[in-house]
């Protein structure tokens, strides 16, 4: 199969939308703890996925896989010129490590 993709850099780091947690009054962590005044105070978070000829580096992992598996049949083409999904998978612990959404290519 032939896959296009274009190349891109996606900056993961985007609002947790969870401003209540950082509220002293709207803050809900009950279930963690029976001390009502709990709530955050700061929060660091930083990763990224990038995509080009090279291959894919996502966070501070990077992976590059290339096969040639070419057996004289015309492969079937795939190209991603519109938006979609992504998801990076590791396969051995079969859980998905990133997704997100390309939305102009």
């Amino acid at each position: 199969m032939l896959i296009l993709l274009p190349k891109h850099y996606v900056d993961l780091s985007q609002r947790l939308n969870i401003a209540d947690a950082f509220q002293w009054d709207k803050a809900e962590f009950s279930s963690m703890s029976v001390r009502k005044e709990l709530f955050l105070t700061n929060i660091v978070h930083k990763s990224f996925l990038e995509v080009n000829e090279e291959g894919t580096e996502a966070a501070a992992a990077s992976d590059t896989d290339m096969a040639n598996n070419y057996c004289g049949v015309v492969p079937a083409r795939f190209c991603a010129d519109h938006p979609f999904l992504f998801f990076v998978r590791h396969n051995k612990a079969n859980c998905i490590l990133f997704c997100g959404r390309f939305s102009s290519p």
